[in-house]
């Protein structure tokens, strides 16, 4: 509880000024003069002036409000390291029993976590910021930060943190730690089937950090689980691996990095990522069904392109039909259905069913061959017509796994 007097004018100030001022006047020219009752007027006019003031006593029953001391926890990917999250637990705990003992002070925890699909790293200040959005900047009495050390929104002044309160870090793990991280510098989207493609990376140690150190390590590169290359990179110093892309699509290409001396977590030693690879000629098998005119369409459409490696049959009778034409005037070629639709047909990157209708021809064993096909990366086109809704359709076979569409 306190007390004070405060004034409250009945009047603005600067009436009672005007009006006073004059008063003054005249009783500072009786006093010059000694005229008689000058003391008694000079104390009318002081309490006239202090009535038109309206002095008041206040009473003041105050409540002292706690300020606020933020811990922020580190709750990161690499606080998971090792002992690291039990020596974070036994620093907070310590911490706020200290803070208890302090009288005047509120602690508040806040726990920031950083999402593995967000490249912005750890945000340490971003969550101290949140925390203290509500509080007043006098009662912030300052925050601590139990962290390893990654932070990556630390502000370039200290009056971006918007408060003049001590910050202080308590920094998690041993002095002398080490630990590799693999770098991705360059890879390639694309290639070409067959052909050398380049991937840069760079090998870095805590210890050293990005200055070359003369030491180097054992990289280790494969395609599709499969290892296809083993080097040395000296670390801190980027380097460069040759390699094939072994088929046509996404090519999986994964680094990984030996693990050194006394070093705290290989979770970082290891990069993936994903190369299409390309051909450089394409080769397509075009098998044509009930002959319409857009099938010499397909044909000058395909064989225009110089890439293009193109097979094309059309199948004008099945090979059962009989209606008496002599052998000698046949001129067509029996369908190698055995070698383009069992022996080669991975060598295919494209099979094309134009107006194609179920004719004894293809057995159903080769249909399942080009769903294996499909799923291992091939590409099926069906062109259909209004035998796509017919009994012959191709959707009564296995492939109707794969299109799109039912007909009815």
């Amino acid at each position: 509880m306190s007390w004070n007097i405060i004034f409250e004018p009945i009047l603005p100030l600067v009436l009672i000024l005007v009006l006073a001022v004059p008063g003054i006047a005249i009783l500072a020219y009786s006093l010059y003069r000694r005229a008689r009752g000058a003391p008694w007027r000079i104390a009318v006019l002081g309490v006239l002036v202090l009535a038109l003031a309206n002095p008041t006593i206040r009473q003041e029953d105050r409540e002292t409000v706690p300020d606020i001391a933020v811990l922020v926890v580190d709750r990161s990917q690499s606080q998971d390291i090792g002992m690291r999250p039990q020596e974070t637990s036994a620093a907070l705990v310590k911490i706020r029993e200290n803070l208890a003992r302090e009288d005047g002070i509120e602690t508040r925890v806040v726990t920031a976590r950083n999402d593995p699909g967000n490249e912005e790293g750890t945000a340490l200040f971003s969550a101290l910021a949140q925390a203290l959005s509500d509080v007043p900047r006098e009662r912030i009495a300052g925050a601590i930060l139990i962290t390893d050390g990654e932070v990556h929104d630390v502000p370039k002044e200290a009056a971006a943190l918007g408060f003049d309160a001590p910050v202080h870090a308590i920094i998690i793990g041993r002095k002398g730690e080490k630990d590799r991280r693999l770098h991705i510098i360059e890879a390639p989207r694309f290639g070409i089937v067959g052909e050398p493609v380049k991937l840069s990376f760079r090998v870095d140690e805590t210890s050293a950090g990005e200055k070359p150190t003369g030491e180097s390590a054992i990289v280790t590169l494969t395609v599709d689980g499969v290892v296809t290359a083993t080097t040395k990179a000296a670390i801190g110093e980027t380097a460069t691996a040759t390699l094939a892309l072994q088929h046509a699509g996404p090519n999986v290409i994964e680094i990984d990095v030996e693990k050194g001396a006394d070093e705290l977590t290989t979770i970082n030693n290891r990069a993936v990522v994903t190369a299409n690879g390309i051909r450089d000629r394409l080769r397509v098998l075009l098998v044509s069904g009930e002959p319409h005119p857009g099938e010499r369409t397909w044909r000058n459409l395909l064989k225009s392109d110089p890439s293009v490696d193109l097979v094309h049959f059309t199948i004008l009778r099945p090979p059962e039909k009989h209606d008496g034409t002599p052998i000698d005037e046949l001129s067509l070629i029996t369908f190698p259905t055995s070698e383009l639709f069992d022996e080669k047909l991975d060598q295919f990157d494209l099979i094309i069913f134009d107006r194609y209708k179920r004719r004894a021809v293809l057995p159903l064993a080769y249909f399942l061959n080009i769903v294996d096909y499909v799923e291992n990366g091939g590409a099926l086109l069906a062109a259909v017509g209004p035998a796509f809704a017919s009994p012959f359709s191709i959707y009564r076979t296995p492939l109707a796994a794969l299109l799109p569409a039912q007909p009815t």
